[in-house]
């Protein structure tokens, strides 16, 4: 077995590897890596990021965003959100982004990955997964990036937090947002009607 059919060995289909991954399993691992990118059986995603594809019956299928970002970062500790959630909290919003945003502790930026853009932004705190009353916040926070008009999408967030559950809707409050986003949501659940600027 030659030392490039050893490192074949160990790749799995569907799987993102980093160069330092892939380094253990060969003396050469630039000239395997290159080798098997012009082969087309590795695709490369970054420097140093590596996909080996899964063959479906639709061609190869694309890396999944959570083994992508998971290798890119070198941490599995970070949540995966878009704009496009937002779509879905009836506040009014339904445009769509092409953007996936990567809350992250390590990276800031736009970085692309496998031919798509990312967009890292560290910070403190973000939760597992995204709730209804995390994104409701997350919103607010970004309110002032959306193609929406801002005070209409506000006034739904407005309605929206009064329907939603108070108590989890005060901890993402308290958890996740910014100071002017502290206060909007403040002022609802106290009943104050004061405006927001965005």
């Amino acid at each position: 077995m030659t030392k490039l059919q050893e490192l074949r060995k160990h790749l799995r289909p569907g799987k993102v590897y980093r160069r330092e991954d892939l380094a253990k399993w060969s003396t050469s691992v630039d000239r395997h890596l290159k080798q098997m990118v012009e082969a087309g059986e590795l695709t490369k995603l970054s420097g140093g990021v590596y996909y080996y594809p899964k063959d479906t019956a639709f061609g190869k299928a694309p890396a999944e965003d959570k083994n992508l970002v998971t290798a890119f970062l070198k941490d599995d500790r970070f949540l995966l959100t878009s704009p496009n959630a937002y779509n879905a909290l009836g506040v009014g919003a339904t445009q769509l982004y092409n953007e996936t945003v990567v809350y992250n502790h390590k990276r800031h930026g736009q970085f692309r990955l496998g031919g798509r853009m990312f967009d890292f932004r560290v910070k403190p705190h973000f939760p597992k997964a995204a709730t209804r009353e995390f994104l409701l916040v997350d919103l607010v926070n970004n309110v002032g990036q959306l193609a929406e008009d801002r005070q209409q999408v506000l006034e739904q967030v407005r309605k929206q937090a009064a329907r939603a559950d108070r108590s989890a809707l005060q901890r993402a409050v308290r958890d996740y947002g910014a100071a002017r986003t502290r206060k909007f949501f403040s002022d609802v659940l106290t009943g104050e009607d004061q405006s927001y600027v965005a």
